[in-house]
């Protein structure tokens, strides 16, 4: 069963949306989905399903939610794109990962006493899933293209459970010299891993439609489905 919820949020002065995916039986574990840019769409409700069928609690938070609850977009339809760039513009990604925080506080409440919270997030998902690596106290981390992560470098001595970034080298939002300072400013840090997937380009993992490749997809969900079935 999968629906939107509200929670509170970390100072209890407001509460949110977050669409939550529930296995059958007791869950294993959670996995907070962080969205792209497009919003909490069927693309990243889809990704809940899928954690769901695999026994995990899925929770994807609406993180646009201050400027405007339940946008939907689809990167395919450019109109929608530029209005995906505009509520990424007004977002507060330091406030963002603070409600990622409490909706990590929610998954563990629901687990009970020992429930482990993994997090996975993509493009500006994947860029919240590294600073929520250095910032929150969840157990595993996972970034598919995230953007900007050589700026957040800085940050990395706070990693201390196992961070996974899946990096498309023909990225058009995060270019060769960019990839190359995520692969030496993270190469001594042991708790970090990256694969790197050849002639991709961003958006390769997306859910559903034109961004997708379905081989480098499957690959990267396996590498993640197996990451998280040895921390979580």
């Amino acid at each position: 069963m999968a629906a939107f919820t509200s929670i509170p949020t970390l100072e209890g002065d407001a509460r949110f949306d977050v669409f939550v995916a529930r296995p059958e039986g007791a869950p294993k574990a959670a996995i907070v989905v962080i969205q792209e840019i497009f919003g909490v769409n069927e693309g990243i409700r889809r990704k809940c399903d899928s954690w769901a069928a695999a026994g995990y609690l899925a929770m994807a938070p609406d993180l646009f939610w201050r400027e405007k609850p339940h946008v939907e977009l689809d990167a395919d339809i450019g109109e929608e794109l530029q209005a995906a760039f505009g509520h990424m513009q007004k977002f507060n990604q330091d406030q963002g990962i603070r409600d990622i925080e409490a909706t990590i506080k929610a998954a563990r409440a629901e687990l009970g006493q020992g429930g482990k919270v993994g997090l996975v997030g993509y493009c500006l998902g994947g860029r919240l899933a590294f600073m929520s690596a250095c910032r929150t106290d969840g157990d595993a981390f996972v970034a598919y293209y995230g953007v900007g992560i050589d700026g957040l470098l800085n940050e990395q001595h706070a990693i201390g459970k196992p961070v996974l970034l899946h990096v498309p080298t023909a990225d058009g939002f995060v270019p060769p010299d960019v990839q190359r300072k995520m692969h030496e400013g993270l190469k001594d840090n042991r708790h970090v891993t990256l694969h790197d997937y050849e002639g991709l380009d961003h958006g390769f993992a997306a859910e559903m439609g034109a961004r997708r490749n379905e081989a480098a997809a499957q690959l990267a969900d396996g590498r993640t489905a197996d990451f998280f079935a040895a921390h979580l």
